[in-house]
């Protein structure tokens, strides 16, 4: 048995395979996860057909298909999104290697039900990080990625 990907510690077969092969997912952070768990598989069909309507044609399966090797992930936070609700958020830190380096994809993420499927809306990246451009980040300061790291340690490195 091979394990989800996703960190939920079931089997990929009864976790988010069947979600990234096309069953409904039946919360928001079900569908995150198994959207997380098409970028390590390389399911990139499954990440066009889950983005909402608005925003499935930019989605850019060139850059999803980079050099990237997914390591883990870890939800933060969740609100609403569950199996009665229409809309919620996940926030979720997703963390890969590319180009020998590690870096932490740090979202809250929105997503909506539409016609009785989960879609993911947008995200916001580095949610709670002050916004760029006040003063420089010191090589001790929290890595303004969000992945709780100082800053020399993560994206400095």
């Amino acid at each position: 048995m091979r394990r989800c990907p996703c960190g939920s510690g079931a089997g990929l077969d009864t976790c988010c395979g069947p979600i990234v092969a096309g069953a409904a997912a039946r919360t928001a952070q079900a569908l995150m996860r198994s959207r997380y768990t098409a970028h390590v598989i390389g399911d990139f069909g499954h990440l066009e057909r889950t983005h909402a309507p608005e925003t499935r044609g930019t989605f850019d399966r060139t850059a999803a298909a980079g050099a990237i090797e997914w390591t883990g992930l870890e939800i933060l936070a969740s609100s609403g999104g569950g199996e009665t609700d229409d809309t919620g958020t996940v926030e979720f830190a997703a963390r890969f290697a590319q180009g020998g380096r590690a870096h932490v994809l740090h979202e809250l993420s929105r997503f909506r039900r539409e016609l009785g499927r989960w879609v993911y809306v947008d995200g916001l990246s580095n949610p709670g990080a002050a916004p760029r451009g006040r003063g420089k980040v010191g090589r001790n300061d929290p890595c303004p990625c969000g992945s709780g790291k100082k800053y020399k340690k993560c994206c400095a490195a």
